[in-house]
């Protein structure tokens, strides 16, 4: 058996892989930022009260922790155009997550 003298498959783009990644982060975020705003408008939903007022801010919050992390790493994907992007640290991978668990424990809150 012998094996074909060379990769017979498409070519890979460099490229194409930080685009997909800076879109799912923007995606991301625009997902975050309309929990936030539903969150505040669920806070506001039986007229203001302190326990809705401090769950909306927390909200808001979070949101800003998120878009920050999401923001560095679109940023550094845009940078690495044409090389290979750093990889993303624990410490920014374990805020975005907390960021996003606690968003939706906060929002889920405001339901109940």
């Amino acid at each position: 058996m012998t094996l074909p003298a060379e990769n017979s498959g498409p070519t890979r783009d460099p490229g194409l892989q930080p685009e997909r990644t800076r879109l799912a982060w923007r995606r991301t975020t625009l997902a975050s930022t309309v929990v936030a705003v539903l969150a505040g408008k669920s806070a506001l939903q039986g007229g203001p009260s302190a326990a809705g007022f401090v769950v909306g801010a927390v909200c808001c919050v979070l949101w800003l922790g998120f878009l920050t992390v999401a923001h560095r790493r679109i940023r550094a994907l845009a940078l690495a155009e044409g090389g290979r992007p750093a990889a993303l640290t624990p410490k920014h991978a374990s805020a975005a997550v907390l960021c996003t668990v606690a968003l939706a424990v906060c929002a889920a809150a405001l339901l109940f």
